[in-house]
């Protein structure tokens, strides 16, 4: 029954596992900074402590950056048009 134990263990042996949990500190830190940053620049303080407090992985900062924030993130944009400065006579 424990013949396999030590390969069971063994994280660095799956792909999965190994890259996954390697890469996943990064995704998180990643998706926590950006909402932190942007829940601060709203001045929305609960959001704040509460990215700062709770890990989810980035799925709770997500959700903060594309439903509950004040200014939403968006992915694809139109070119934003710019006002061309008025001709001095």
């Amino acid at each position: 029954m424990y013949d396999n134990w030590d390969r069971m263990m063994d994280f660095g042996s799956h792909l999965l596992a190994g890259w996954g949990f390697g890469s996943l500190p990064l995704w998180s830190l990643f998706w926590k900074g950006l909402a932190l940053w942007k829940s601060a620049r709203n001045d929305e303080r609960y959001w704040f402590v509460t990215l700062l407090v709770i890990n989810t992985a980035g799925i709770l900062e997500m959700l903060y950056l594309f439903l509950f924030a004040k200014t939403k993130y968006i992915l694809v944009s139109e070119p934003t048009k710019t006002k061309k400065p008025a001709k001095k006579k």
